[in-house]
């Protein structure tokens, strides 16, 4: 046998290995307790119960038992503004002075929101449709209009509104929807020189559908387009049309113009001689 099979073999090995794992146990638990009298381990100061609070009573609270606070905000339909929703770490939670707090606050201005498309939309489908982008519906009124409990018109504050435009969240809408018992023909309008949205607006607040829409010429700027044809048109033989015909318009690059009838009369000269 090897010289270094009888050491292992040997009473002074043993005695150093069973010294060297004893040393390093002793090391292990030093550097144990060590850190936890450093990080004062299981001890601090518990967190206050925070939620439904107002802001300022909370951060007041927390500045008193020496935590700093960290603020995020969220809009919630029907929840007090102001008021915490949230708290990081948790009530009763024992922490040392000096942590950030991190609260989430119910905020006191609402986010703004696109008005969805509800045109021909039925009123069961616009209050789901609006209930999802946060709007409510604040009163209906009805017009003669052959579509019954169709939305013909959405507004705000009394101002009409189209699809896209902007609103808090959170709104109050009013819907006119048609009743059913229009009479079976309307007056045509006339779209001549009307913008393409003011048309779109007449069409249907006739009781007219929109058809198709050409384009002459070129286009440039779709925000700028006038009509400058439409099918049926008014006439002197031709005044009134079904309820629901299709009205096809077109449409071209431009601006509203005056019409000659309107503008001043130009004063005359006399001739020179």
């Amino acid at each position: 046998m090897s010289r270094l099979g009888y050491y292992i073999k040997s009473k002074n090995f043993r005695i150093t290995m069973l010294a060297a794992i004893g040393t390093s146990i002793a090391v292990l638990l030093i550097a144990y307790f060590s850190l936890a009298y450093y990080t004062r381990h299981g001890s601090g100061v518990p967190v206050p119960a925070l939620k439904g609070l107002s802001v300022d009573k909370a951060m007041a609270k927390l500045q008193e038992q020496g935590f700093r606070v960290q603020i995020d905000s969220v809009y919630i339909q029907d929840q007090e503004p102001g008021t915490v929703l949230e708290q990081d770490p948790d009530a009763g939670t024992n922490v040392k002075q000096g942590r950030t707090i991190y609260l989430t606050v119910v905020t006191r201005v609402a986010p703004d929101v696109s008005l969805p498309d509800l045109e021909q939309s039925t009123y069961r489908e616009a209050i789901a449709t609006l209930a999802n982008y946060g709007l409510r519906v604040s009163d209906t009124s009805y017009v003669s209009d052959i579509a019954r409990d169709r939305i013909l018109a959405v507004k705000f504050n009394g101002q009409a509104l189209k699809p896209g435009d902007k609103l808090p969240k959170g709104s109050s809408i009013s819907l006119v929807l048609g009743d059913g018992a229009g009479e079976s023909e309307q007056d045509i309008p006339d779209l001549i020189n009307q913008d393409l949205d003011a048309a779109r607006f007449a069409i249907r607040g006739a009781g007219f559908t929109l058809g198709t829409v050409t384009y002459e010429g070129s286009i440039t700027d779709s925000a700028s387009l006038i009509v400058s044809g439409q099918s049926p048109m008014r006439s002197d033989s031709l005044t009134k049309a079904s309820i629901g015909t299709r009205i096809n318009i077109t449409v071209t690059q431009g601006k509203k113009t005056i019409d000659e009838q309107q503008q001043p009369a130009r004063p005359q000269t006399e001739p020179q001689p």
